[in-house]
């Protein structure tokens, strides 16, 4: 089972956490009952529904005064973290932004959300957001390492680390007011605080405890919400640094390069052989992803195109149809979640992506009705590591937002309280948004400082798409 991915929403405990087993016990390391997880020991919470993931009452909050299960939200590998996406119009003839990827990765963040807040685990499937974020990230490397490779990983590592250390800087002072010590985890002592670095450079597992107590408007696994994304980053730094390697390895072994992940996922992914902790979550990890980013350099070198698309495409579902049946004789815990189904993920994919870039029609501008999208498309790129680093703790921040809904005057009847508890996760819904709105303008500016950028609020292309769309005219009036 890949770790870091949830089962779904439930009342029974699931994994939730993409790091492994926090450390058992309270906010202050007192040793407490183990906690059910996956097959790596990760820890889980649970939000309305049954054992199996199926959506049940939504959590109403104390505004009314009726208890409920504590809001845990599913974690999903999610987005591609270090894009440059440039707002400034391109020169004639030299390479821009490839529009068509910028929309896959929108979709591939919104995805991210709506799976984060309803647990389906059928959008894994509709939708392999992952798989196709980190056959961008490859895509994007592999263009970059044109220039030298050591300039091009500490661009990429300077990228990253700064919105990382914002939100460390928030999380950590959570914990530490919170009276949480990682010297007094279990088993821990000194090296709980040399696991902290992890927060500052991801190139391991982050400490936090499961139980961090409830927090203002946080309950009480909130830091496990919190860690959640941050084995995504974790996973990307190594890529980026095995990339030049791997990309050599592409250009003299194309096939046998592309394939190695997907044999190395049948032997780690399905329990033939076992590597015990976090040394098997980063195998797994890149045993399951590493052929979807392989793809990436396969789409930038060409190699796609050299390949007839019915030939690309059958072969593609071929591996697609072996995913399901994979996942049909594997389930999850709760059915057809390919996140929990290494294999079935690795190969699902791996097709889908090929498909999405044997079409790709690299787009400069996006066409016909999905223009009126730019903007949004344009934000979302510029704000990618924002929106993914804080969407899981702004998904909590909904919950008591919600819960002020239930003063409202006619809505305390025992309809209106039935009609809002019905509705819960849809208010949620609505709700995360602005508050991603709001990220975005407080904190979201850090990732234009580390791409050395005049740091912006709103970086939406609003003026660049002004002056393309005044240029335009003036050209059709001469």
């Amino acid at each position: 089972m890949t770790h870091g991915h949830t089962t779904g929403t439930g009342t029974s405990p699931e994994p939730a956490g993409p790091y492994g087993t926090p450390y058992a016990g309270d906010a202050h390391g007192t040793p407490g009952a183990p906690y059910p997880g996956d097959a790596h020991g990760t820890p889980g919470g649970s939000y309305p529904g049954n054992a199996h993931g199926t959506p049940g009452r939504p959590y109403p909050g104390s505004a009314h005064g009726t208890p409920g299960a504590p809001h845990v939200l599913p974690q999903q590998r999610a987005t591609e973290p270090a894009p440059d996406p440039s707002a400034a119009p391109t020169a004639p003839g030299k390479p821009g932004r490839d529009r068509y990827l910028d929309l896959l990765r929108s979709v591939a963040l919104v995805r991210v959300v709506v799976y984060h807040l309803f647990g389906w685990a059928w959008l894994t499937v509709l939708f392999p957001s992952m798989g196709v974020m980190f056959a961008l990230a490859g895509s994007l490397m592999a263009r970059s390492l044109k220039r030298p490779a050591t300039s091009v990983i500490r661009s990429r590592v300077r990228r990253l680390l700064p919105p990382l250390w914002a939100f460390a800087a928030v999380v950590l002072t959570l914990l530490f007011a919170s009276g949480w010590d990682p010297a007094k985890d279990p088993g821990q002592g000194v090296w709980g605080l040399v696991k902290l670095v992890n927060y500052l450079v991801p190139i391991g597992a982050p400490p936090y405890p499961w139980d961090a107590g409830a927090l203002g408007p946080f309950e009480s696994s909130w830091a496990t919400q919190a860690a959640g994304p941050l084995w995504y980053l974790r996973a990307y730094l190594w890529f980026v640094l095995a990339s030049p390697l791997l990309l050599r390895l592409f250009r003299r072994a194309p096939w046998p390069t592309l394939l190695a992940p997907l044999g190395l996922t049948a032997i780690v992914g399905t329990g033939l052989v076992t590597i015990p902790g976090e040394t098997g979550n980063a195998v797994t990890d890149f045993a399951v992803y590493g052929s979807c980013w392989v793809l990436g350099f396969a789409h930038q070198e060409g190699m796609l195109k050299q390949v007839p698309r019915y030939l690309s495409v059958s072969c593609a579902s071929l591996v697609m149809a072996f995913g399901l049946w994979w996942a049909s004789n594997h389930p999850a815990a709760d059915g057809w979640n390919l996140n929990d189904i290494p294999l079935a993920q690795a190969t699902w994919s791996f097709g889908f992506v090929v498909i999405l870039l044997q079409y790709s029609p690299s787009w400069r501008e996006l066409p016909g009705r999905l223009a009126k999208w730019d903007r949004l498309v344009t934000l979302s790129n510029n704000r990618a590591v924002t929106i993914y680093l804080w969407h899981n703790l702004l998904i909590m921040l909904t919950v008591p937002l919600v819960d002020l809904l239930y003063r409202i005057p006619f809505m305390q009847s025992e309809r209106g309280v039935e009609a809002l508890s019905s509705t819960y996760t849809l208010w949620m819904f609505a709700f995360v948004w602005p508050l991603i709105g709001l990220a975005v303008l407080a904190v979201g500016w850090v990732e234009d400082l580390a791409a050395k950028r005049k740091p912006r609020l709103w970086p939406n292309g609003a003026k660049r798409s002004a002056g393309r769309r005044s240029g335009t005219g003036a050209a059709r009036r001469g």
